[in-house]
């Protein structure tokens, strides 16, 4: 009985090390590009844009799901591509060119699940 009870003890004690040893490892790296795109993200538009690009902002509309054209005309030119109809009818974002070589991080960044 007593030997039942050791090898009882230390099944548990195992699967508690596996279950510790699981939950301990690391999540998988997220994309670079998205990770990219937060940091642009975070650094410049969420002085006009909500901090989560699902809601909208104390200037800017909500962002998230914005295509990479729409991006790449708002971000380098402050214009919508042709056909597209604005969340608002203001002006006031200008063009931020330092932003254009991170457009596609931003919508990876902005199109993720």
């Amino acid at each position: 009985m007593r030997t039942a009870a050791i090898a009882a003890a230390s099944v548990l004690t195992l699967l508690s090390v596996v279950l510790l040893l699981g939950t301990a490892c690391p999540p998988k790296p997220a994309d670079p590009a998205v990770a990219r795109g937060k940091t642009a993200y975070m650094g410049t538009c969420i002085a006009c844009h909500n901090m989560n690009p699902a809601l909208d902002g104390a200037i800017g509309p909500a962002i998230k799901g914005a295509s990479k054209e729409l991006l790449l005309a708002r971000i380098t030119k402050a214009e919508y591509p042709a056909g597209y109809t604005p969340k608002r009818t203001t002006k006031l974002m200008p063009a931020q060119p330092q932003l254009a070589a991170s457009v596609d991080d931003l919508a990876a960044f902005l199109n993720q699940p």
